[in-house]
């Protein structure tokens, strides 16, 4: 089946419709749990960071410091995971951006007039109004600044979705109906090209967080994607020793995909 990313305001009841996707289908559902789960196979160390991290407008510091760019990459590789396991759910964390391109992935935005959000946070989080409006800018706010921080996108801009609901104007009920049927319709769309364009995106998020966690690589910048049918790594390094051994990890994680480097000393 098609894959189903959602990214939300607080309180626009899009847990709810998750939720409602994922019985009607029998997907499985991701979200911030499930994934923290996945990132702490990589080691305990790196749930705690994605604990404190996730969620959290990263300071200047943090967006260059090796743990930070570390979980930003395990947390990448994990969403790929499921994605190419199919019938799945993915809630937030810009699996958007991660799935764009990929033609039997459905990227879907929710939203919710305030009050309505301010009353639904009321009532899931038992607090009064102010502490409501408190976390909806809190959480809304952090979420913002996270996957801008990662993906260097606005989380909410419309042209990043294949479809937009408010739940204002639908219900919750009706919003989960639709989705059914255009998942259904996307499914069609999953032909073995779709697949192997998602693997091979998969790969490169394995291979980045293979290095970016790897304590013994100091790279300042690096970015690994798919094109093509192989895996390309840019980036910057500072000693011909440390870009032969970059490229000698890297081929063997990647393996046996083909590898094409752009790498650059820093002076």
């Amino acid at each position: 089946m098609a894959i189903l990313t959602i990214a939300r305001e607080l309180g626009s009841g899009a847990g709810e419709i998750g939720e409602g996707v994922r019985r009607l289908l029998s997907y499985e559902y991701v979200d911030k749990g499930r994934l923290l789960e996945d990132i702490r196979k990589s080691g305990k160390r790196w749930e705690e960071w994605g604990k404190d991290f996730d969620e959290h407008c990263p300071t200047v510091w943090e967006k260059f410091d090796w743990s930070y760019r570390g979980f930003g990459a395990l947390l990448q590789s994990a969403i790929l995971e499921h994605a190419i396991r199919d019938n799945v759910v993915i809630m937030g964390r810009g699996g958007n951006f991660l799935l764009k391109g990929v033609p039997h992935a459905l990227r879907v935005l929710i939203k919710a007039p305030l009050e309505q959000r301010v009353e639904r946070v009321m009532r899931h989080d038992s607090v009064d109004r102010e502490t409501a409006q408190w976390l909806m800018e809190k959480t809304d706010g952090e979420r913002a600044c996270l996957i801008h921080s990662i993906y260097g996108k606005k989380w909410d801009d419309p042209s990043e979705y294949d479809m937009l609901f408010d739940t204002g104007e639908k219900s919750i009920e009706e919003i989960t109906t639709l989705l059914k049927k255009a998942l259904l319709e996307k499914d069609r769309e999953k032909t073995p090209e779709a697949k192997a364009l998602l693997e091979m995106r998969a790969l490169a998020g394995r291979v980045k967080a293979g290095v970016a966690t790897d304590p013994s690589f100091f790279i300042p910048v690096l970015d690994v994607f798919a094109e093509g049918g192989e895996i390309i790594v840019r980036g910057v390094v500072h000693k011909p020793r440390e870009m032969r051994r970059l490229e000698d990890r890297i081929r063997e994680l990647a393996a046996p995909a083909p590898v094409r480097f752009e790498l650059h000393f820093r002076k």
